[in-house]
């Protein structure tokens, strides 16, 4: 298992980078770093664990080979937990064995809580894994998982913005706003629309 590849995964800012270890069609696992760290992280203790499983360590966005988040943008657990979604989504993996360690390991315990559907063992280095005071913990997954998988799909089905004249721009905008006179949506249609040659 000395022998890895390297991996890179498309995603709206840029990519996310991972390294991947053993057979592609072994069971899979999938490894996150702590803070500040990269998928190197794993590069010792890979070799050591048994062969036939195909272990994925990811960067988290902003770290390793990753891409940054766009300057200004915070990076929250929650994000992380995204990435590991869309990580995830990317090798069409439906269930698989999460490691974390440290950082990892609580992004990986807040993955389980959100969706233990798709993970199968936690395995956790000197990490906690993921608290929740149990009075909030069904509307919390509920509403964050919701979250996730709405900015999912609409990444998934991104494309280019329809050209339209400027009657369908405004009678398009005024179905979206009932509060709207025709006279504010053309102001704002003025600073809220960009004229191409298609419309």
């Amino acid at each position: 298992l000395g022998m890895f590849s390297e991996l890179k995964f498309p995603v709206p800012w840029g990519h996310v980078a991972a390294k991947a270890w053993g057979p592609s069609e072994g069971h899979p696992v999938l490894c996150l770093h702590g803070w500040l760290d990269n998928a190197n992280t794993f590069d010792k203790l890979i070799p050591l664990l048994p062969r036939g499983c195909y272990y994925v360590a990811m960067d988290f966005s902003g770290h390793g080979l990753s891409s940054h988040r766009p300057a200004g943008l915070p990076y929250h657990f929650l994000d992380y937990v995204t990435d590991v979604r869309r990580v995830a989504a990317a090798l069409q993996w439906r269930r698989f064995t999460l490691m974390g360690h440290s950082m990892g390991g609580a992004v990986a315990g807040m993955f389980c809580f959100l969706y233990p559907e798709m993970v199968d063992k936690l395995i956790l280095l000197e990490s906690l894994g993921f608290l929740l005071a149990p009075e909030d913990t069904e509307a919390w997954l509920k509403s964050k998982r919701r979250v996730i998988d709405r900015l999912l799909s609409l990444e998934a089905k991104q494309q280019t913005p329809k050209a339209r004249s400027p009657e369908a721009a405004l009678q398009r905008l005024l179905e979206a706003n009932s509060h709207l006179t025709a006279e504010g949506g053309a102001i704002l249609l003025q600073r809220g629309a960009t004229e191409t040659p298609a419309g």
